[in-house]
């Protein structure tokens, strides 16, 4: 009787780990503007702990893997949020990440990631992303009626 082989599937830990570094293709608008539909993201290995408004990929209990900004450190974990959203994501901890953005390939180029002034604004208020997506809201409400 022959013997059954069941493959391993090939995980995002297990790339980073063999290669050193995992290059994808973005899903999702989590972390729009910075990171655009089909833009290449470049992943590598975390040197934990990490810092304020480093972008990790890690993966959270339920198995998903998410890619967001960090944008408070308390007791030892991160609060993360995507800079397209507005919530915050409590108690990430070391054990969960699983590598670092450290570039975006756009149109063939590789793009590093930059903390700008910008980018420090919209991490310094949850509140005020949140009066940003409302007033967007609204504009897009008030054009379906004209």
């Amino acid at each position: 009787m022959g013997q059954t082989v069941t493959e391993k599937k090939t995980t995002f830990e297990d790339v980073i780990r063999e290669k050193g570094r995992l290059v994808y293709t973005n899903v999702g608008d989590s972390m729009y503007p910075l990171i655009k539909p089909r833009d290449l993201l470049v992943i590598t290995a975390a040197q934990t702990p990490l810092r304020r408004y480093d972008i990790p990929l890690y993966k959270r209990d339920s198995g998903q893997y998410v890619l967001h900004r960090i944008v408070k450190i308390r007791n030892g974990s991160y609060l993360i949020c995507g800079d397209n959203r507005a919530w915050v994501e409590h108690g990430i901890e070391d054990r969960h990440i699983i590598g670092l953005l450290t570039g975006i390939i756009r149109n063939g180029e590789e793009l590093p990631v930059r903390v700008t002034a910008k980018t420090r604004l919209w991490c310094a208020s949850i509140t005020l992303r949140k009066i940003v997506f409302r007033l967007r809201r609204i504009g897009k409400q008030r054009n379906k009626w004209r």
